[in-house]
């Protein structure tokens, strides 16, 4: 098509192309100059091409779409009208920059002439995002095949695009009738349209199961697969838009052994590091996030571990995903003294905040399992000291080795263990930042491998923003697993309550929200701030009690919710059917945080005595 196109047709158009690109998934927050995309939208989901959710809040709109991105493995386009609208978007781009996730954003326009004049929601917004994502501003007269190349390309890349559509003109269709503002695009008939360049006929087309895709694959090379940023990387998409759940490279460089050697496996490190593990019988210090807390090599107390003299006999590390749970995780792989090996992530980056790591593109290999008697220190160490938690855990008032905290009531580590318990074949767990996170990475052990669990959270920035909107997305876009739990702390839970206002007839996932509840910002109490000495202002400015109600906030959200005040009856809640969205709130105390850390780093220390003792 040639020529400027009407704003209904441009928005045919760009969601043709979305669709093309293997776009089945999109989050509308509404607006009037969004309004030739949303009736397009509206007309394809009852037609069955695409699944559109109508969200009234920008922010919980674009963390639903990057949920919806993780879940489903497909690129996901969230669509907003101008103005602030498009600026709501940004912690979601932000995240999605940071840990490779394919959000595109669709955000609607006045035309460019109308920029700088004082028009009616008219700014600046081609590019408003800046460096957290590429920006395409896209005219009316835009030719087909550039059209159909941006799209492809925002739907392929690592990372966050934002398609700026200018509509110009009268923004509703002329014909009223909704079967008209949609239809789906016949790939066969586009063979020799630029704008469809690059697909072909084949039955045994990965994605073939998608009747939207049957039968068409792209014949070139996947995208992405020349950019720097992604060398090594063999998570290429497939036809549909599909990204494979697991690969494992097999061409990285062969590591000697000998070393003393350490695996870190950070956030979305995926199964190639817990496999390096494996190989060489080395220790694997895996967070809950990094899809590699599995099997025999994981340690359940590595951070932990960290703190102790074994941290001193390490020689090597190598860190496979994102890391930042712990500072112990953060002072090894900064070390300058140690030979760390850092391997880029999705979204192209290293993990490397010391500067000291030589930088690999692939998971490396070995050629044979190392010395049994390094693993096997680190293996009898995290038992006894696993051992010596739980105990502590389960101690009678007045035993000395009992845990602080729990006069108080439930232990928020306790907790931890059941939700961890929770996570069975097959089961999502998406975990929140803040405490829950460090809670699960003490007491969550190791699972069983080949049983398909799925543990995420938003670790890219680690930030408490959209959580519950996040943790919708995934569940929807994961509506094969078993069940779906959520875990997050309160001021995470409350920071995103527009998560739960979806408006009649959205549709709405089977998902469990275990709110852990100390009415504040605890993990503060650990960190240099909650030492007593800055008491007189800790409440205020960090602590932040609020006192919020959450059965009524609940109610408001017609959400069911449940307030859970013993670990038996929340492992049974936690094992009973999931149907529709509810909230099980778990109240605990925060004014001895700062106490339980120091005896877990007690705990630590009795287990691997300093050698200065020893003597």
């Amino acid at each position: 098509m040639t020529g400027r196109r009407t704003a209904p047709e441009l928005a045919l158009r760009v969601v043709q192309q979305l669709w093309l690109a293997g776009v089945r998934d999109v989050v509308l927050a509404p607006g009037s100059r969004s309004a030739p995309l949303a009736l397009t939208l509206d007309a394809a989901d009852r037609a069955g091409d695409l699944r559109l959710h109508v969200r009234v809040d920008e922010r919980s709109a674009a963390f639903l779409a990057l949920g919806l991105v993780t879940g489903s493995r497909r690129p996901v386009a969230v669509v907003t009208t101008s103005g602030t609208a498009v600026g709501n978007l940004l912690p979601a781009v932000m995240e999605a920059h940071h840990t490779g996730r394919r959000l595109v954003v669709v955000s609607a326009d006045r035309p460019d002439r109308l920029r700088g004049t004082g028009a009616n929601q008219t700014t600046e917004q081609a590019g408003i995002f800046g460096t957290f994502a590429s920006c395409h501003d896209l005219t009316s007269d835009a030719p087909d095949d550039e059209l159909g190349a941006l799209v492809r390309q925002a739907c392929s890349r690592r990372g966050p695009t934002q398609i700026n559509v200018q509509l110009d003109g009268d923004l509703l269709p002329r014909d009223p009738d909704p079967d008209t503002w949609w239809h789906r695009p016949e790939p066969g008939a586009g063979r020799n349209d630029p704008a469809t360049a690059g697909w072909a006929r084949r039955d045994e087309a990965p994605g073939r199961n998608d009747p939207a895709m049957a039968g068409w694959a792209r014949r070139d090379e996947a995208p992405g697969r020349n950019d720097p940023a992604m060398a090594g990387w063999t998570r290429d998409v497939d036809s549909a838009g599909l990204e494979p759940s697991v690969s494992v490279p097999t061409d990285g460089e062969v590591l000697p052994l000998g070393p003393r050697t350490v695996v870190v496996a950070g956030d979305d490190a995926g199964p190639a590091a817990r496999l390096l593990a494996e190989a060489a019988n080395w220790p694997l210090v895996a967070e809950p996030t990094s899809g590699a807390r599995i099997g025999r090599q994981a340690l359940r107390t590595g951070r932990l571990l960290l703190t102790t003299d074994l941290r001193g006999d390490i020689d090597r590390v190598v860190v496979v995903g994102h890391p930042t749970l712990s500072r112990p995780v953060t002072n090894l792989v900064s070390d300058p003294g140690v030979d760390v090996l850092s391997v880029r992530g999705r979204d192209g980056v290293a993990t490397d905040p010391g500067r000291v790591a030589r930088v690999l593109d692939v998971v490396p290999r070995v050629e044979g399992r190392d010395d049994a008697s390094w693993f096997d220190a680190w293996r009898d160490a995290d038992d006894r000291l696993s051992a010596l938690v739980d105990a502590g855990l389960a101690a009678p008032e007045g035993d000395p080795s009992r845990a602080p905290g729990l006069d108080a009531g439930v232990s928020p580590l306790a907790v931890a263990a059941v939700v961890a318990g929770a996570v069975g074949a097959d089961t999502t767990l998406v975990v929140g930042s803040s405490n829950p996170v460090r809670d699960l990475d003490v007491m969550a052990g190791p699972w069983p491998p080949h049983e398909h669990r799925f543990v995420v959270g938003n670790r890219g920035l680690a930030g408490i923003d959209g959580m519950v909107s996040t943790a919708v997305g995934i569940a929807l876009g994961r509506p094969r697993a078993a069940r779906t739990i959520a875990y997050l702390g309160d001021l995470t839970f409350l920071h995103d309550t527009n998560g739960l206002l979806m408006g009649r007839g959205e549709r709405r996932p089977d998902l469990t929200l275990v709110v852990l509840n100390d009415d504040g910002g605890a993990i503060f109490s650990a960190l240099e701030q909650g030492d007593r000495r800055y008491a007189s202002a800790f409440e205020r400015v960090f602590g932040t009690p609020h006192g919020t109600d959450l059965e009524a906030l609940c109610a408001a959200h017609h959400t069911a919710y449940e307030r859970v005040d013993d670990l038996d009856r929340l492992r049974g809640a936690l094992d009973e059917p999931s149907s529709g969205t509810r909230v099980l709130e778990v109240r605990v105390s925060r004014a001895d945080r700062r106490e339980e850390a120091a005896w877990l780093r007690g705990l630590a220390q009795q287990v691997v005595p300093h050698r200065d003792e020893q003597r």
